[in-house]
């Protein structure tokens, strides 16, 4: 019975809730209908929308349900709260989809946060729709479910190049914004998640990140936000430095569209961002841009796993750094992370193998599914976020610190990866004829 309680915990549970959805996003290249049927609609002018809809409300109110239950945690009160949470959700998603929206590059979980931030501030929040304000189960399903969409093969289509690019900016980025971060006096978890956001792909990085290091959710919710308002004038602003500036290293074309390629594939923090400026640039850029974002995309597992490591390594008295036993070292690692870990191998194996149907194709429909599923307990986990913060908590000196730190950790990313990429694509491949 004992060893049956110690598997009845949060990260455990979404665990194993996860595997049920991973399921249905496996079958997608089969059925793809299942896509269709779960899926965000961009309206609700159709009959097909609001079955798409209560779809999805079924789905997460099953999960929910189940995993509340495992977790021995009170169901009264538990259906109506999770309708009004849904509700803001589906209305944050539905918002991001509209067209000038989505040019300009925000993501449903922005929205999310601000409709949660009205509602806690503007209104006072009864007890009876507390009960389904649960970001953190939320976000961890969501991490789960991500792993699924990270294939091994993406290391190896992205090419050396791109691969080297992606490990040394990412590395070197991610050190440079975590000591900056506590120069700055951000404490250390948010410093985790920041530099992760920074460093490997925005929303996304920060999430997992924050998941593994516990983050306080009020300090990612601000994290998120800082990344989708600052991602906005890098998309233009990018392109426009690369067309000013590498041109002055060489004067053959090809080279200058892979460098300014590089360089914003590996600044800009949102993959849709990436896709945007790049294309602004030219065609060439953008292929290279969104190979290396890929590249970096990949990465949030590797980093993720090492500061689940790092951080239950410490001691939890002095907050010094240990060699503990393996045994200690398991009671402390976030087991979900475990769950995103093996979504991706057995994803990726599925694929390599040549089971998935679609398995040729650069975009899968299976791991297609997995995002959407990602990307929609995201929105629901923000919208707790947001719910259960209060305006001045936003505005407080270490969350302006958190800004000023984004701004000069980004700062140097565009300097340092601007570096890295003219080195690899304006020097190595050249010389190397590659």
């Amino acid at each position: 019975m004992s060893k049956l309680k110690k598997l009845l915990v949060e990260d455990w549970v979404v665990t194993f809730l996860s595997i049920p959805l991973l399921i249905i996003a496996g079958l997608a290249g089969l059925f793809p209908s299942i896509k269709n049927v779960l899926s965000v609609p961009s309206d609700l002018l159709h009959s097909e929308s609001w079955l798409n809809i209560g779809a999805l409300f079924l789905l997460a109110l099953v999960v929910l349900y189940v995993g509340n239950r495992l977790l021995s945690r009170p169901l009264r009160g538990l259906f109506w709260s999770f309708v009004v949470v849904f509700a803001i959700s589906m209305l944050a998603q539905l918002t991001a989809k509209i067209g000038f929206i989505k040019a300009w590059g925000f993501e449903a979980v922005f929205f999310s946060v601000i409709f949660g931030l009205i509602i806690r501030n503007a209104f006072h929040i009864p007890e009876w729709l507390k009960p389904a304000i649960q970001g953190e189960f939320f976000i961890k399903i969501g991490v789960v479910c991500l792993g699924a969409t990270i294939l091994f093969r993406d290391f190896l289509a992205a090419g050396s190049l791109a691969l080297i690019q992606g490990c040394v900016v990412v590395f070197c980025v991610w050190m440079f914004a975590f000591f900056l971060s506590k120069k700055m006096g951000v404490d250390e978890r948010s410093a985790m998640t920041l530099s992760s956001g920074l460093s490997i792909c925005g929303v996304s990085a920060c999430i997992t990140a924050a998941g593994v290091a516990n983050t306080d959710g009020k300090k990612l919710s601000y994290i998120v936000s800082v990344v989708l308002i600052i991602v906005v004038p890098m998309i233009y602003i990018m392109p426009y430095l690369a067309k000013l500036v590498v041109p002055l290293l060489t004067d053959d074309p090809t080279i200058q569209a892979q460098i300014a390629g590089a360089w914003i594939g590996g600044t800009v923090d949102t993959t849709s961002g990436v896709g945007a400026a790049s294309a602004i640039y030219s065609d060439e850029a953008n292929k290279i841009a969104m190979i290396v974002k890929a590249t970096q995309n990949v990465l949030i597992g590797v980093v993720a796993f090492f500061i689940a490591l790092y951080l239950s390594s410490k001691s939890a008295g002095d907050g010094k750094l240990h060699r503990p036993s393996l045994k200690i070292v398991w009671e402390k690692f976030p087991k979900f992370v475990l769950g995103f870990v093996l979504a991706s191998a057995v994803f990726s194996m599925l694929q390599s193998y040549e089971i998935f149907p679609d398995f040729a194709a650069k975009k899968l429909a299976e791991t297609s599914m997995a995002k959407n599923f990602s990307g929609f307990f995201f929105s629901l986990a923000f919208v707790c976020i947001g719910m259960d913060t209060r305006l001045k908590d936003i505005v407080s000196k270490e969350n302006r610190n958190i800004l000023y730190t984004f701004l000069g950790a980004q700062t140097f990313n565009i300097i340092f990866t601007f570096f890295v990429a003219w080195l690899l694509f304006g020097i190595v491949k050249p010389a190397l004829g590659l």
